[in-house]
């Protein structure tokens, strides 16, 4: 066991600076092959109508015109050790982990994310509930209930669920809900130290915006995985030992299909940490998304570089929980291992 979470570390880092390479590649040296010089890479780090005096002073700062190794061994230098930024007379330092600094905005990139992320992770935590118990839920009962009516309505609305995007569904519930009927507040987020009620308030449409996207996509999953469970062998058996049927299917025929749903929900909660784009911006929420969204309209090049860098590490930390999850799950993995 300890040989198996030791080799997922391991893959967990190597994939971290994989994509750090990655990054710095589409960013730094993609726009270099494409023909756009060190003056117009240093324009997406000053913001809107730069003066020439400000390219050349951030192009010398920034090393924009250094050879690719050079930017590079800077670019994890100061992801890892931190960075100091000259203007003028004035130094601004920007402690490790620096994942850049604004300079439209005169901050920090980590430290907005860090402000912004009780936002980002109070939409993903209430809406991962809502989409994984659901999703799960109704899966189940569809499977038990193979060709009934409640299976063709779930089944129906879930194909719903996939197909309408979130803007859709936001924005109408936004019109209706809000808007028309004042059934809810208009979104303004407000920290749960705070307003437990009025956080749970302004929360809860934008945490049902998203999981009903997601949990369309669960319950056909474990539909799906409990058909083919329920026709295995062991099944049979476990019901000739005189087994209730609640106790073969939660027990029995649920465990074996929660595998791929554990995986898909790593890849899900991962990518809504790293940034809820269209839920944060459909519902006003100064999130990560937003945020990141606010970057590329102002191009603010080291708060988009930031914000990927940001979403890839929440992405493997979640699939590495997940894979050290696989052996509580799947007892053949712990065995395999």
């Amino acid at each position: 066991m300890l040989t198996y979470i030791l080799r997922r570390l391991g893959a967990g880092v190597l994939l971290l600076a994989i994509v750090t390479m990655v990054t710095f590649w589409i960013f730094f040296v993609l726009p270099k092959w494409a023909g756009v010089t060190p003056q117009g890479m240093a324009a997406m780090y000053v913001g809107k109508a730069p003066t020439p005096e400000a390219l050349e002073a951030t192009v010398e700062r920034l090393g924009l015109d250094q050879p690719v190794a050079v930017q590079f061994y800077n670019f994890v230098k100061d992801l890892l050790f931190g960075a100091e930024f000259t203007f003028g007379r004035e130094t601004v330092e920007c402690a490790a982990p620096c994942l850049g600094y604004s300079f439209t905005t005169n901050t920090p990139v980590l430290e907005q994310i860090l402000n912004r992320l009780p936002v980002t992770m109070s939409l993903a935590a209430g809406a991962a509930v809502m989409w994984v118990v659901g999703g799960v839920a109704v899966g189940v009962l569809s499977a038990v209930k193979k060709g009934s009516v409640f299976d063709r309505i779930a089944m129906s609305l879930a194909l719903v669920g996939v197909s309408l995007p979130i803007y859709f569904t936001g924005l109408m519930s936004l019109a209706f809900l809000v808007h028309s009927w004042n059934l809810f507040p208009v979104p303004r987020y407000v920290p749960l130290g705070e307003d437990p009620i009025g956080w749970f308030q302004v929360m809860f449409l934008p945490w049902v915006t998203l999981a009903f996207l997601h949990a369309a996509q669960y319950a056909r999953q474990t539909r799906a995985g409990m058909l083919e469970t329920l026709g295995e062998d062991y099944i049979r058996t476990a019901r000739a030992k005189g087994l209730s049927e609640r106790r073969v299917i939660l027990k029995h025929a649920l465990r074996p299909t929660l595998t791929p749903i554990v995986t898909i929900f790593g890849l899900d909660i991962g990518l809504v940490l790293g940034g809820a784009i269209l839920t944060e911006t459909t519902f006003s929420l100064n999130g990560i998304g937003k945020y990141a969204i606010d970057a590329i309209v102002s191009k603010d090049l080291p708060v988009i570089i930031g914000v990927t860098l940001m979403g890839a590490f929440f992405i493997v930390l979640c699939n590495l929980i997940v894979d050290l999850l696989y052996p509580i799950v799947d007892p053949r993995v712990r065995i395999a291992s």
